[in-house]
């Protein structure tokens, strides 16, 4: 059973999510908050007393403390759902690490796949505590695929399509080609020693990029063909601008 709280100073908002906790049979309601210094009590209170708050549901435009900040402000690891009005927030809330982003008036089913993300997670994390994974070995350069374990299975990933690789705590989302993302238990430095290093580069220390897939950088960001860009972090720039210029110059 996931603990759960819902932060919210809508009172109709909140309601309607407190409804849809209480539908789903794998979520428990801890406490509904009209505000993040409730929620902040909440968490601190389970804490003390043996207990934790799993999953958040956090709107973000709150009079008190926007739910950015809030999160932000958060010292132990929760996993995080956005619940708001305003799509222009989406960026910043993936930034830190949130499952999903609820754009309101959002219905049940699109509340039970983003629930659904989390229960996939929690899952992986139970199986990772039971079977500890061996240290992780470099793929062999002629290996075509990549085992992970997402979504209650084991899934096979071509490498040559992984487009590139975003950090999230303790996870890792895989980024291909023509597919959905992936998200997996494993941490980057364990992929950046498990993928084939003359194919793949740490570039920023949230990401790892297929070069291959590469089509431009400037600015410092690094683009692919789907006009999708990633940044180029100053500790990693002089290792990938001196690839760029024994590769193509």
């Amino acid at each position: 059973m996931v603990r759960c709280i819902a932060v919210d100073d809508e009172p109709l908002a909140l309601r309607q999510i407190k409804s849809y906790i209480e539908r789903t049979p794998s979520l428990l309601l801890a406490a509904a908050c009209s505000s993040a210094a409730q929620a902040r009590e909440v968490i601190a209170s389970e804490e003390q007393n043996g207990g934790r708050i799993d999953l958040l549901f956090v709107d973000i435009d709150m009079p008190d403390q926007n739910g950015l900040d809030f999160v932000r402000s958060l010292s132990g690891q929760h996993f995080v759902i956005f619940t708001t009005a305003y799509s222009e927030f989406a960026i910043d809330g993936f930034k830190l690490n949130a499952i999903d982003y609820l754009l309101k008036p959002f219905a049940y089913d699109e509340f039970a796949a983003a629930v659904d993300k989390v229960l996939s997670l929690v899952d992986l994390i139970e199986r990772a505590a039971e079977n500890p994974q061996p240290k992780s070995e470099a793929v062999p350069e002629d290996r075509e695929y990549l085992s992970v374990r997402a979504d209650y299975k084991n899934m096979l990933v071509r490498i040559s399509d992984i487009v590139y690789l975003e950090s999230a705590g303790e996870y890792v989302r895989l980024h291909i080609d023509g597919s959905p993302t992936i998200t997996t238990l494993f941490r980057l430095k364990n992929m950046e020693t498990t993928l084939p290093s003359d194919s793949f580069m740490r570039v920023h220390r949230s990401y790892i990029v297929n070069l291959r897939r590469i089509a431009g950088y400037a600015k410092g960001r690094i683009f692919f063909e789907n006009d999708e860009y990633v940044p180029l972090g100053e500790n990693y720039k002089e290792q990938f601008l001196a690839y760029i210029d024994k590769t193509y110059k």
